[in-house]
């Protein structure tokens, strides 16, 4: 279910659409909110993806994240969140996302979510 922030990212025509590449992106500074203890999450979100007709554009991309900076979310809600609203977005022919948050209370958690266009 895409997020309510889903408006904000912003895309750019391909000019390599009939070609295979690859783009990596590395958010290292994203934040969110634990929905059970109200303390903030620090975790590096890492898209890599393969586009299609469209990219994704950074700097809609790095205010889009910065929006779930106050939201109560589970980190798998928020990571598969982020991937539907990406994908709703630029429909990418393939798209992996990598959520690594930094321990708390001595567990840390890797979420992975991939998406593959049909």
């Amino acid at each position: 279910m895409p997020t309510k922030f889903c408006e904000d990212l912003e895309t750019f025509d391909n000019q390599f659409s009939s070609r295979d590449y690859t783009i990596e992106i590395e958010c290292p500074e994203f934040t969110s909110v634990c929905p059970k203890t109200g303390q903030p999450d620090f975790g590096i979100m890492t898209f890599r993806y393969v586009p299609d007709e469209k990219c994704i554009e950074l700097k809609s991309l790095k205010l889009y994240l910065q929006k779930f900076r106050n939201e109560g979310i589970f980190y798998e809600d928020v990571t598969n969140s982020i991937l539907d609203d990406f994908v709703a977005k630029v429909q990418p022919r393939h798209v992996t996302l990598t959520a690594e948050f930094t321990p708390r209370g001595g567990l840390s958690s890797v979420i992975v979510v991939e998406h593959v266009k049909s």
